[in-house]
């Protein structure tokens, strides 16, 4: 298929053009540091908001509100990866070049880029992950979504990828984090719920309350009830 419009009257040529002449006009150690985040520093971070949260949703007060919490703070990371492998078929459909081999005058700061532009892999993996921990903790999810959106200027800027290859990948990424969740829950939780059990490895997905502290409650509640934390978030049931 033949690639999107690439003139330079394209609204989205003009707004490449904009985000990327900041960096013909920054100093070569700005360059140098935004090409280390827009290549790996905010995917990195990525990946440990999503550890960070992982840490925090085992202090649940139930093995069954922790299964379901953390099946889903691990749903971000594999929907993520789902997303990128939809996005492969996408990519040989639109056959979209990159920027820097349509139009003169870009400042490229990354060498390799060979394969099509439309949609953004990376754009793609971070808001994935930042929508799916938005489904678990409002907090952890908001920090993930600024860091899909720094990622998505951050490629703009390094001269790899159209705003639009940009939008496309926070489209893909969201709807295979929200529109996949619901099988991913039926399957992952029941597996946690089961590791969530055993001896050995079960404090990865249920600290087992402790740490929490506990006001009585009636007789047959093991552990009485569970004191609630300011700022929870949770929305995972």
């Amino acid at each position: 298929m033949a690639g999107l419009d690439t003139s330079g009257s394209n609204p989205d040529v003009g707004l490449l053009y904009d985000i990327n002449g900041l960096a013909d006009a920054a100093p070569a150690w700005v360059d140098r540091v935004m090409e280390y985040v827009g290549e790996y520093g905010l995917i990195l971070a990525s990946v440990l908001v999503v550890l960070w949260c992982w840490w925090s949703t085992r202090r649940k007060a139930t093995l069954e509100e922790a299964a379901s919490s953390v099946a889903a703070v691990v749903w971000a990371p594999l929907a993520a990866g789902v997303a990128v492998l939809v996005n492969i078929p996408i990519r040989g459909f639109v056959e979209r070049p990159r920027p820097f081999k349509e139009h003169q005058g870009l400042a490229l700061l990354i060498d390799g880029k060979n394969d099509y532009s439309f949609v953004s892999d990376h754009a793609t993996l971070a808001m994935a992950m930042g929508v799916g921990l938005f489904v678990v903790n409002r907090k952890f999810g908001l920090i993930g979504i600024v860091l899909a959106l720094l990622e998505g200027f951050c490629r703009i800027f390094m001269g790899v990828h159209y705003p639009t290859d940009v939008i496309g990948g926070f489209a893909l990424g969201t709807a295979v984090a929200l529109l996949l969740s619901p099988i991913a829950m039926g399957l992952l939780t029941p597996l946690l719920r089961a590791i969530g059990r055993t001896s050995l490895v079960g404090r990865l997905v249920w600290t087992g309350g402790r740490g929490k502290t506990v006001a009585a409650g009636p007789v047959g509640l093991r552990g009485g009830l569970p004191e609630g934390r300011d700022g929870d978030r949770d929305l995972a049931a």
